[in-house]
C-alpha cells in the first residue's frame, strides 16, 4: 500500500482575537484529488506524526496534515487564551475553504479528534467519515493531570537521541515502537535551540490547559456529548486498550448513541495509538476506504 509520494508544504492565514496567524500544513498525494483526508494531531504534537498513514493513503486521497496553531511550523498566538478547541475549529474551517474538497474524511488523534468532533457536529458539516483516535466527549481528569505534569516545561536537549529518550519517557503509553519509528516521530517534534533542541510547540499551551478544573471539565463534557449526538457521518473510534484518557465505559457509550461509532481497540497501547504500526494503519484504512 505504500506510495512514493513526497510531502509538500503550505500555509493559510487564520483570524484570531489579535489579528491573523499562519497555520501550516504538510500534504501528500495528488493535489488535484477532490477526495481529501485531513489528519489532526494531539495536544503537543504536529502534523508529521501522520507521515506513515499519509504515505499509505496518498494513492487514494489528497492527505492534509496541519500543524495546529502554536505547534510545528505554524505561528504562535499572541494571546495564549486562544489555545482552545473553538479557535482550532475556526482555523480548520478556513483551511477547508482553501482545500475546496468535494469529499472530506477526518482522522483526529486526541485533541485532533475533538476538533473533528466539533466540525462533524456542525450543521451542513462537510465531513463524510470520521475517525476519533482515543478521545471522546468524556476525558478522564487524571489523564489531564498526568499530561499537565510535563506540558510546557522548559527543557533543552543536546542531541536527537537525548530528546528521543526524554520524549519516550513521557510517551510509553503510545505502545511499542522500534527505535527507527520513534526517531522518525521525534525529529519533527524538535526545533534547534542553542546548539541543541527544544520542543516544537509554544510552551504557553500549558496556561489554558492547566487552568482546567474538574468543574470546567464536567461542563465541557456535557457540551461535547451534545455535539457528539449531532454527528451523522460514519464514525470509527480507535481506543488504546490501556488508555487512561478514554475509558472503556465512555467508548461503549459512544457505540450506543450519536453516530454509534464502530469501536476498534488496540491491545498493549494506552493513550494514544500513533497510527504507525501496520495493524493500526490497516484498521483506519479499511474503514475510510470501505463502504
Amino acid at each position: 500500500m505504500n506510495t512514493t509520494a513526497s510531502p509538500r508544504f503550505d500555509s493559510v492565514q487564520c483570524l484570531d482575537s489579535r489579528g491573523l496567524h499562519r497555520m501550516a500544513w504538510v500534504e501528500w498525494g495528488d493535489p488535484a484529488n477532490p477526495k481529501v483526508l485531513v489528519c489532526a494531531h494531539g495536544l503537543s504534537r504536529q502534523g508529521r506524526d501522520f507521515d506513515t498513514l499519509a504515505q499509505v493513503l496518498a494513492a487514494d486521497y489528497r492527505v492534509v496534515c496541519p500543524d495546529v496553531v502554536g505547534r510545528g511550523r505554524s505561528d504562535w498566538l499572541a494571546d495564549p487564551a486562544g489555545y482552545a478547541i473553538p479557535t482550532y475549529v475556526a482555523d480548520m474551517v478556513t483551511l477547508l475553504a482553501r482545500l475546496n474538497a468535494q469529499e472530506l474524511h477526518w482522522v483526529g488523534t486526541s485533541m485532533g479528534g475533538l476538533i473533528g468532533l466539533g466540525l462533524a457536529a456542525l450543521t451542513n458539516s462537510p465531513i463524510r467519515k470520521l475517525v476519533l483516535n482515543d478521545v471522546g466527549p468524556k476525558i478522564e481528569f487524571d489523564a489531564l493531570v498526568r499530561i499537565g505534569e510535563y506540558l510546557g516545561d522548559p527543557v533543552h536537549w543536546d542531541t536527537l537521541d537525548e530528546a528521543a529518550d526524554a520524549l519516550w519517557a513521557v510517551s510509553q503509553s503510545f505502545g511499542p515502537h522500534t527505535r527507527e519509528q520513534w526517531l522518525a516521530l521525534t525529529r519533527p517534534q524538535l526545533v534547534p535551540d542553542d546548539g541543541g533542541f527544544k520542543p516544537h510547540y509554544d510552551p504557553r499551551l500549558a496556561i489554558p490547559f492547566n487552568a482546567v478544573t474538574p468543574q470546567i471539565a464536567a461542563a465541557g463534557e456535557a457540551m461535547l456529548w451534545q455535539m457528539y449526538d449531532q454527528i451523522q457521518c460514519p464514525t470509527l473510534l480507535v481506543r488504546g486498550a490501556e488508555s487512561d484518557l478514554l475509558s472503556l465505559e465512555t467508548a461503549t457509550q459512544m457505540t450506543q448513541r450519536g453516530p454509534r461509532a464502530r469501536l476498534h481497540e488496540v491491545a498493549g497501547v494506552g493513550h494514544a495509538p500513533t497510527l504507525v504500526q501496520p495493524d493500526q494503519v490497516e484498521a483506519v484504512r479499511s474503514f475510510l476506504l470501505g463502504p
